[in-house]
């Protein structure tokens, strides 16, 4: 851990005092230097957390969203509630973080994750660190867990969308199509008025993205829907047939993004207890 750490220099500075909210939790805003600029996080720490060590999580939000996203402000709180703080962050380019959509990668997100996971691990209130990510988050999420190894105590991967590399080598993109052999400077995401660069597609279709995450060897939970259109359950199967300690939950029904408030609970639920139990 501690090798770790010496290799990334971070730098983070308080934007405001810790507000405490109506159930006795604490909500932080910070800035934690990124690959490409200073990226906003929110640290949420549970009820009575003064003067104790805890464990946190580290949320990673998934591609065109921001750390506000429903399904992720339901884990966060679901962790509070076992006593389990969390900080979750907006990547480079998104949200309020810095830099431009346009130059967004997953490598560039993987090194945001591990500078916000060695900004925790340098906290002197956290006493270990697992890591959460849901969609292209849950891509990142495994692939710096597979990284840090050891480093990590526990992972959760909601609808991990380990298909982004299938689909860079097709052409295609959250219904864009484009010439994959070809790619242009940069792909609109039709509806969505996302502007993506062509080093994303380029650095995509050779992600290492099973060889990088497999290598992690501590306690995995995927959650992934049978209704998930975006990115198909076999993906998260996948993944649990390399990890040597992972569980898989399908949900009946439930879409790629957790859109009902149900089936949001129902996973914020699943991943909590599995942080909680690890």
């Amino acid at each position: 851990m501690m090798k770790f750490l010496g290799k990334i220099v971070m730098t983070a500075c308080l934007l405001a005092g810790a507000a405490v909210t109506a159930n006795g939790q604490t909500v932080e805003n910070v800035r934690i230097a990124g690959n490409n600029g200073m990226l906003d996080a929110v640290v949420q720490k549970p009820k009575s957390a003064e003067g104790r060590k805890m464990r946190v999580a580290v949320i990673c939000h998934g591609f065109g969203s921001n750390k506000e996203c429903p399904l992720l402000l339901a884990i966060a709180d679901s962790l509070q509630v076992k006593g389990i703080a969390s900080i979750r962050f907006d990547f480079s380019g998104c949200g309020k973080s810095e830099g431009r959509y346009e130059d967004m990668t997953v490598p560039d997100e993987i090194v945001d994750a591990e500078k916000v996971v060695a900004y925790a691990m340098q906290q002197p209130w956290v006493s270990d660190v697992s890591i959460i990510g849901h969609s292209q988050g849950g891509v990142v999420a495994s692939m710096v867990a597979g990284k840090l190894n050891g480093s990590i105590r526990s992972a959760a991967l909601l609808a991990p969308a380990a298909v982004l590399r299938d689909d860079a080598l097709r052409g295609q993109v959250l219904g864009a199509v484009y010439d994959a052999g070809n790619i242009p400077e940069t792909v609109t995401v039709p509806g969505r008025n996302l502007h993506v660069g062509r080093n994303y597609f380029v650095t995509a279709q050779t992600l290492p993205i099973y060889e990088t995450a497999l290598q992690y060897e501590g306690p995995v939970i995927l959650v992934h829907g049978t209704a998930d259109r975006i990115v198909p359950y076999t993906y998260s199967e996948r993944y649990k047939q390399g990890y040597k300690n992972a569980r898989l939950c399908l949900l009946p029904g439930v879409d790629h993004s957790f859109t009902d408030a149900q089936s949001r609970a129902r996973a914020a639920s699943l991943v909590s207890s599995f942080i909680a139990s690890h």
